[in-house]
């Protein structure tokens, strides 16, 4: 669908949840008194104009560390939300009606009175409003809880030319952390406690280290620093990292934005992170290598593309059998990876899982997978895998349902 088209058909539907919602509050409320049902019908409309007014006020007036703005949009998106639900069935009740009144008029002998009305059911309306209600507490839970509800998920992957040295060698994966959305201490330093309870060979960071600005990451610097591996931790940039969402003209232009660029790349040494920029490692185990690949951002989309994957992949120690890429947006895999067949393992991050969605052992659904093709969990093409994490951090919404803050923890095998 193209932008021009999407706009007007998501302003219709907004239009249109907002009045079958209405329609099924004035439908609970048509037996009791007309001064109830008056009422009823302006607290209705007062606070679905002050939501609307907050909301909007809110994500457009959006400066970091105002929390409650984030809050403010969060309610406003659970409300669309739920409405969005409830129009589903009333529409469908709709159309029912609408056939009925047809039959009805086709059939009525001529001269014969419009026939009987046929009203809106009541049980109907709240079936609607009951079901509309489970996305609106869904996504006022995953503000108040499941956005610092941290998850390990463990995957277990095997590879014929591993070498044998790395046989059970434990990667452990972070990404997104999006730091200026935090605004306390306290998440952070459980989530690397949680971290650093899964003893890892080796912690990688996949991309979006803050939202916009160097200093978001700063209060954060000794919390994140006292991650604890084997090896050293190795980090990537994503596309926040970047600041391009920034109006850089109004604060100093482009010298300020690249200072700030240049900050959070400092930031990732002052933390003790290696900051992989279209580069290469080597890992050495008993006398046998796998090589670690980081390019900077490379995204399809509308993204920015910076990452450069020949020069990385130039970069790679040649007596090294297994490479292992680490690349943020998922959308570079089918772009680019897949012409290096001798990549083994892409890890990236990017999409969040949206922060929405059902995520069951036998259905995983979210908005996301209508814009990519790969979106959150383990894929494979022959011989290549590709790891989509789902981010440790949140941004735009402030909160996660379905997908919930992930650290994944690889097992590597042989065979």
């Amino acid at each position: 669908m193209s932008r021009k088209l999407f706009l007007p058909i998501f302003l219709a539907l907004i239009v249109a949840a907002e009045w079958y919602a209405f329609q099924a509050v004035r439908t609970l409320v048509q037996s009791v008194s007309p001064g109830v049902r008056r009422t009823t019908v302006v607290l209705y409309w007062f606070i679905t104009a002050l939501v609307w007014g907050l909301g909007m006020w809110a994500v457009s007036n959006r400066r970091e560390h105002a929390s409650y703005k984030a809050y403010l949009g969060g309610v406003l998106l659970a409300v669309i939300a739920a409405k969005m639900v409830v129009i589903v069935p009333l529409l469908l009740e709709d159309a029912v009606r609408l056939g009925r009144w047809v039959v009805q008029l086709v059939g009525r002998p001529a001269g014969a009175g419009s026939g009987p009305s046929i009203s809106r059911s009541e049980f109907l309306s709240k079936a609607a409003l009951l079901a509309g209600a489970i996305p609106f507490v869904a996504l006022l839970w995953g503000m108040f809880k499941g956005r610092t509800d941290y998850t390990v998920k463990r995957v277990v992957l095997r590879f014929p030319n591993l070498p044998a040295s790395f046989d059970g060698f434990k990667m452990l994966q972070i990404s997104d952390l999006h730091a200026g959305s935090f605004q306390s201490l306290a998440p952070l330093r459980r989530a690397v406690a949680i971290i650093n309870e899964q003893a890892a060979d080796l912690v990688v960071m996949t991309g979006d280290l803050v939202n916009n600005y160097a200093t978001e990451v700063e209060e954060h610097i000794n919390t994140l620093a006292g991650i604890r591996a084997k090896l050293p931790v190795y980090s990537i940039l994503g596309n926040h990292d970047y600041s391009d969402y920034v109006d850089w003209t109004k604060e100093g232009g482009l010298p300020a934005k690249q200072a700030n660029l240049a900050r959070i790349k400092a930031n990732h040494a002052k933390m003790g992170w290696n900051l992989l920029l279209d580069e290469a490692r080597t890992i050495e185990r008993e006398g046998e290598k796998i090589s670690l690949l980081g390019v900077q951002n490379w995204g399809a989309r509308g993204f920015a593309q910076y990452g450069d994957l020949a020069k990385a992949h130039a970069a790679a120690d040649p007596a090294a059998p297994f490479k292992i890429l680490l690349s943020h947006d998922p959308s570079h895999w089918d772009a680019q990876v897949q012409e290096y067949p001798d990549i083994d393992l892409m890890l990236a991050g990017h999409t969040h899982g949206m922060q929405f969605g059902v995520n069951l052992s036998f259905l995983k659904w979210s908005p996301v997978q209508y814009a990519y093709k790969q979106w959150a969990g383990l894929y494979q093409r022959g011989r290549q895998h590709l790891y989509v994490n789902t981010g440790l951090g949140f941004i735009g919404y402030p909160g996660r349902v379905g997908f919930l803050p992930e650290i994944t923890v690889f097992e590597l095998r042989r065979g």
